[in-house]
């Protein structure tokens, strides 16, 4: 464990100008309020505390985050108060103290919950300052190091689960790759001890078999650059166990398989000099195709810039090269950490740069549109785990994003606005499907309307946290409006059966005796089922149904509820058994907490569910657009469906699908999903495929 002024020295080092005595009164702080508390291994529980401001020393964080991290257990931990941190150390401190400090742990919650309630606490916390995120880091990294000493192995394997699902690689999207790469390796020999036992016995023999192959190798690329006149230091290392394994399971392959298990570091006094020494490897060593890639040019999201390719080596091994310049090589360990190390400015005061990152941004947003735990972790798993691609804007604007996005993917990761609003895509100049995959380099221009609005069926095909939560939140609004519409209809025939006239405070009455908010929420109840009709007359006026001649008195109201402007899906379903369209007499059934199912007044299911509550619709007069259903019976002859698709073309109807169903003999039976605008377009439609000598049956299903 650190001593107090070692800890100071170490702070001193590389901010002669740092708060000597709030570090030293951080210290003396911790230690005296967790007191007598001891952790897992034995060890005083104040030893935590410092070590963890140890580990953020080497990361020349400033005296702030020094103290944070001295005290950023004592509030949970302790009987110390938001107050006393804010009285004692500033409004900074405390602030910064708060924002690490984890949420008690509710045990009515489910694990989910918790993981996403402090996942919520931690983004909206790094919003206002990024040192947050860092202190955590570091006190899970500290963590992992003493796990072993936990005696349940559940415990252990949770927190191991939770460090590889969301420590890790948030410290991977702000480029700390030391921390990541410990991270992982500590969770992956929890969680997987065989696996990490046999990886780490397989690369000692490998070092036993071939003497210090990695040092000979590293040796002679220094040799070899060094002779080209390029000024460079080259080390090497076997790749970690969990990076091998994880490799091992995507190509499905065994460890004896694979040929790239050593990597090498180049380090370079300037980029330029990183050109230069890639070309003199590339000269001497065969390039593996598909293995190069050049960071500088493009770098990754966080920041992180390099040039990774992978040769053959003279020794028949597959070796991959990593060439950075120093800058380049401090960003990559220190990640955006590295940017608040303090920098003397001109007129000696510390100039810090806004911490805040793209990719944090988005994940703010996906925080404010996700309704719940399973939602947000769901999001933000997406946002932060996938490998990228790189597409670009018309104009040149490099946007990164997870292999598999599509145009839409990337209309929302330029802005949310533009995702709404698009209609269509160009990728390289071609007009291609919105559920296209892009590839790495593609050109990709969105075609937007003012008119267009997010389609559910966008959910099937994005794959970004932030498309999809914004997605989600655009039809959640969207539905909850369309219920209160149609609830409001709704209401109004219930309101006509009453057998007297209702003002606003009777109707306020009801809501209080139905146990509901407000209006909205009375008629969203009614258009899902929630509550009968006879449960709402009741609460406008007790007694009402059950008043002899009440209904007689005040017969029911046939005035159909126009379901026009409603989207399918979300206020209403359209029956998949008799596929309704404009002009079809049409039904709705009311099921509880479901959208209105919408059936033709002569639909079968409508017989065997007499019991259902119904309620009279009506297509406004304004209402085009449907899909039918076709099954048509052909002769089974050249040209057959030819003739059939001519008469939808000539009628200017759509073939959304098409399979064949049953081949007898001379004949096969066709269904048909046709894209038509009423009812009547589509009897003209039957009617010109009956005139057809090669049809000998077309009726609609």
């Amino acid at each position: 464990m650190l001593r107090q002024y070692e800890l100071v020295e170490r702070v001193k080092r590389y901010d002669p100008d740092a708060d000597e005595a709030m570090i030293n009164r951080a210290y003396v702080f911790s230690v005296q309020k967790h007191g007598s508390q001891k952790r897992a291994s034995g060890d005083p529980y104040f030893s935590h505390p410092i070590e963890v401001a140890g580990i953020l020393t080497d990361l020349y964080l400033d005296d702030q985050t020094i103290v944070t991290a001295l005290l950023h257990d004592t509030i949970e931990d302790t009987l110390v108060t938001y107050e006393e941190i804010e009285a004692a150390f500033g409004k900074d401190v405390a602030r910064l103290v708060d924002g690490v400090t984890k949420l008690s742990k509710i045990e009515a919650q489910s694990e989910n919950e918790r993981a996403a309630e402090n996942l919520r606490k931690f983004l909206l916390a790094m919003s206002d300052d990024i040192r947050v995120l860092l202190v955590k880091l570091a006190d899970r990294l500290h963590n992992m190091r003493t796990l072993h000493f936990i005696k349940n192995p559940d415990k252990r394997r949770r927190i191991a689960r939770e460090t590889m699902d969301i420590y890790a690689p948030l410290a991977e999207r702000i480029g700390m790759y030391d921390f990541m790469r410990e991270m992982q390796l500590l969770a992956f020999r929890e969680l997987e001890p065989d696996a990490y036992g046999s990886i780490t016995r397989r690369l000692e023999q490998l070092k036993e078999g071939g003497g210090d192959k990695v040092a000979r190798i590293a040796s002679g690329l220094q040799l070899l650059l060094g002779s080209s006149d390029v000024r460079v230091t080259v080390s090497g290392r076997e790749k970690h166990p969990f990076s091998i394994w994880r490799k091992m399971q995507e190509r499905h392959i065994s460890f004896e398989q694979l040929t790239d298990v050593m990597a090498f570091r180049v380090i370079t006094e300037s980029p330029e000099d990183c050109y230069r020494a890639l070309g003199v490897i590339h000269q001497k060593f065969k390039m593996v195709p598909g293995r190069f890639k050049d960071y500088i040019s493009t770098p990754k999201r966080n920041g992180y810039r390099s040039i990774h390719t992978t040769v053959i080596h003279g020794e028949n091994a597959r070796i991959e090269v990593q060439i950075r310049s120093q800058d380049m090589h401090r960003d990559s360990e220190f990640g955006l950490a590295a940017h608040w190390a303090y920098k003397q400015s001109a007129d000696g005061k510390m100039k810090r740069p806004d911490g805040q990152a793209g990719w944090l941004r988005d994940l703010i947003e996906i925080l404010e549109q996700s309704q719940d735990a399973d939602e947000l972790l769901e999001h933000t798993r997406m946002a932060m785990y996938q490998d990228r691609i790189f597409a670009f804007s018309p104009k040149g604007e490099l946007h990164q994003l997870p292999k598999g996005a599509t145009p839409v993917d990337f209309a929302y990761a330029v802005h949310t606005r533009l995702g709404n609003q698009t209609v269509g895509a160009k990728v390289n100049g071609r007009v291609v499907p919105l559920r296209t995959s892009l590839e790495n380099g593609d050109q990709v221009e969105i075609l937007k309307s003012d008119g267009q609005e997010p389609q559910p069926g966008w959910l099937t095909f994005v794959v970004t946290g932030k498309a999809r939560a914004a997605i989600r939140r655009y039809i959640r609004n969207k539905q909850r409006g369309e219920q209160i519409a149609l609830g409001e209809k709704l209401f109004e025939e219930i309101v006509g059966r009453l057998p007297v006239e209702i003002g606003d405070k009777g109707i306020a009455a009801g809501i209080k005796r139905l146990k509901l908010e407000d209006r909205a929420a009375l008629m969203i109840a009614i258009a899902t089922h929630r509550v009968t009709d006879a449960e709402v007359m009741e609460a406008l006026i007790p007694g009402s149904t059950t008043a002899e001649g009440a209904e007689e008195a005040h017969p029911r109201q046939h005035e159909p509820v126009s379901i026009r402007g409603l989207t399918p899906g979300i206020a209403y379903h359209l029956g998949e058994c008799c596929h309704p369209v404009p002009g079809d007499r049409i039904v709705g059934i009311r099921i509880t907490g479901e959208p209105i199912e919408v059936h033709t007044i002569d639909c079968p299911k409508l017989e065997s569910g007499q019991d259902a509550d119904w309620v009279d619709l009506a297509w406004d007069a304004k209402s085009k657009g449907g899909t039918a259903r076709l099954a048509i019976i052909v002769k089974n002859q050249p040209g057959a469906l030819a003739a059939v698709a001519n008469i939808f073309g000539a009628n200017k109807a759509n073939i959304l699908n098409l399979q064949l169903v049953n081949r007898e003999g001379p004949f096969h039976t066709d269904v048909i999903d046709l894209e038509v605008s009423d009812a009547q377009h589509l009897m003209r439609i039957l009617s010109a495929l009956r005139a057809l000598d090669i049809v000998v049956q077309a009726d609609r299903v």
